[in-house]
């Protein structure tokens, strides 16, 4: 019996690396580009790329209000990086035309870390996860300024949350698709 089908949003962004991090843990992820393809898949991946351009993306395709259904339905969603900010609540910096779902109760701030030269890689400490840090690589990543009471910060840098969930939403502000590490996707189909 096949198990969920997993969509990875694929307007813009890192998301064929999501694809193989996913392929990799035996999952067959399906591309994400119309409302048709969001209708067949359980849950979804939004990737890193640049957070405006997706917005008016998920607007021209037709995307943005299904997806907000989906997401007000339940959807399970992995968000990281330009998908961390357009599932947040609040986004500092952003263009006034901007949308966001709302779907985790973040304040976030674009570009947060800094431009492209301040990218970094680190360790980080991820709640859960027994078996040794996570290699977190941080390119021009937005910074958690605010939690709400609803959310579980699962790795914080530098006292902010880079990692965290709110129901069956989990975002992350860097790119574990650019880590060998496939723990985090692992978990998130564990979770679907």
């Amino acid at each position: 019996m096949p198990g969920p089908s997993v969509g990875v949003l694929a307007l813009q962004g890192g998301f064929a690396s999501h694809a193989r991090a996913l392929r990799s843990l035996g999952a067959e992820p399906h591309e994400v580009r119309t409302p048709d393809d969001l209708a067949s898949v359980d849950a979804l991946v939004m990737p890193g790329g640049e957070s405006t351009a997706m917005s008016l993306l998920l607007e021209s395709s037709g995307l943005f209000d299904p997806l907000a259904k989906r997401l007000a339905d339940g959807m399970a969603v992995f968000g990281t990086c330009a998908g961390m900010i357009l599932l947040a609540t609040d986004v500092v910096d952003g263009r006034a035309d901007q949308r966001s779902f709302g779907a985790v109760d973040l304040t976030v701030r674009r570009n947060g870390y800094g431009r492209q030269v301040d990218s970094f890689e680190t360790d980080v400490d991820v709640v859960g996860l027994d078996d040794g840090p996570f290699h977190a690589v941080f390119i021009r990543a937005p910074l958690v300024e605010r939690a709400g009471a609803g959310v579980d910060v699962l790795a914080t840098h530098d006292g902010h949350p880079v990692l965290a969930r709110q129901g069956r939403v989990v975002v992350a502000s860097f790119h574990p698709e650019l880590s060998d590490d496939g723990r985090l996707h692992a978990r998130f189909l564990e979770e679907v």
